[in-house]
């Protein structure tokens, strides 16, 4: 039970309190499960204070410090919470229905088992927090904080991950059916055994925040594979790209281009193909040019818009030349082709320019000029590679001293 000389100074009022906490900093105050319902505790100190089991429902909590708090089993339902430093808190079992978290610091926080039903958690920092089986439903995370986060077996069932950041999540049994997941950042991000249906999956980005260049995908269950195939040379050698339904799409897509790759991707999606984007909008790097070439030889085909070409064409160059797949260049009707070395334009791995007025006169023409043209390249590039090992293997052994 609480100590009731401690409740008693708590609802003297935040301004005795805090006094108290500062000329007794040694004394660890013992709230559990004190019946503090509707109470006004704003920019109160808590720290370090055992709120386990307490009925704080309702409570005004705005800004409080409750950094490394015991608040396991707590009552904390539509409490106001935005803003609280709640830092390595105990919130293990809470009951934080519809609570307003918006903007708190959830850092490291254990919130396993937490009832988060309905919770306002915009911009809320959950970086390291444990949600181990959470229910998250319906929950509110756009933009939020969930870097190097565990939420195995949780449950975010409706919930919005609008712009989260995944990074280095941990994503065990975890049910994403009909949430939204459109802007993350899942770079690192571990996904096992995960439940997508009818999620939203749209613009996953798998490159750190950190990198100006957009890598991003449509499939968090495909993320964290084509994020190994970037940093993991064993990896690779062993991906069949015969078999790939990976399509690579380069350009640089401003916010009033953008329409276009939206289009492209979508459509690919639903002809089952895996779209991957790559979005010029950083400085021209080694790297970079690097890990173009490793997406696109893992890549069935390779889609370049030439629209607002940038350095596009230089990574055209290096696909020829190392990663050898189809490339299939399009090119917004009205504009003018840019100059590009006469070589590159005749490659055997070049298809015909498909210019376009509108994206949507481009999605009525795609299967039947961009994706047919390509599947077939495809299939004549296989050909010849079969030809050419089937002779290399028939091929007489060079003549002793020859």
């Amino acid at each position: 039970m609480a100590n009731q000389q401690h409740v008693d100074i708590l609802r003297d009022g935040v301004q005795e309190w805090n006094l108290w906490r500062r000329e007794e900093p040694a004394i660890r105050p013992d709230l559990s499960r004190a019946g503090l319902s509707g109470a006004i505790l704003a920019g109160a100190y808590l720290y370090d204070a055992d709120l386990g089991g307490a009925d704080l429902r309702q409570a005004y909590l705005r800004s409080a410090n409750l950094m490394g708090a015991y608040l396991d089993g707590a009552s904390l339902r539509r409490a106001d919470l935005g803003g609280a430093d709640l830092s390595r808190a105990d919130l293990s079992g809470a009951d934080l229905r519809e609570a307003h978290l918006l903007g708190a610091h959830l850092s490291r926080a254990d919130l396993s088992g937490a009832d988060l039903r309905g919770a306002h958690l915009s911009g809320t920092d959950l970086s390291g927090a444990d949600l181990n089986a959470a229910h998250l439903m319906r929950a509110d995370l756009n933009a939020a904080n969930l870097s190097g986060t565990d939420l195995t077996g949780a449950n975010l069932t409706g919930a919005n991950l609008t712009g989260a950041n995944l990074s280095a999540a941990t994503c065990l049994r975890t049910t994403f059916a009909g949430a939204t997941l459109t802007g993350c950042t899942v770079c690192g991000i571990s996904a096992w055994d995960v439940n997508l249906d009818d999620a939203k999956q749209a613009d996953l980005r798998i490159s750190p925040l950190d990198e100006e260049n957009h890598i991003a995908v449509d499939n968090l269950e495909v993320a964290p594979f084509l994020y190994l195939l970037l940093h993991n040379e064993t990896i690779r050698a062993v991906i069949d790209t015969r078999t790939s339904k990976v399509v690579l799409i380069l350009g640089r897509f401003t916010p009033e281009r953008k329409a276009v790759l939206d289009a492209l991707r979508e459509a690919l999606r639903e002809l089952g193909y895996v779209a991957v984007f790559f979005d010029f909008a950083g400085p021209e790097s080694r790297d970079t040019t690097e890990t173009v070439t490793l997406l696109a030889r893992v890549a069935r085909f390779v889609v370049a818009d030439l629209t607002d070409p940038g350095r596009v064409p230089y990574a055209l160059a290096r696909i020829v030349a190392d990663a050898q797949v189809p490339v299939q260049p399009l090119l917004r009707a009205g504009t003018t082709p840019f100059a590009m070395a006469g070589d590159l334009w005749r490659a055997r791995e070049m298809l015909p320019v498909v210019y376009y007025p509108t994206p949507e006169a481009l999605l009525a023409i795609l299967l039947e000029h961009v994706i047919a043209p390509a599947e077939e390249k495809v299939a004549e590039i296989q050909r010849e590679r079969a030809t050419s090992l089937l002779l290399g293997r028939l091929s007489p052994p060079p003549l002793q001293g020859s």
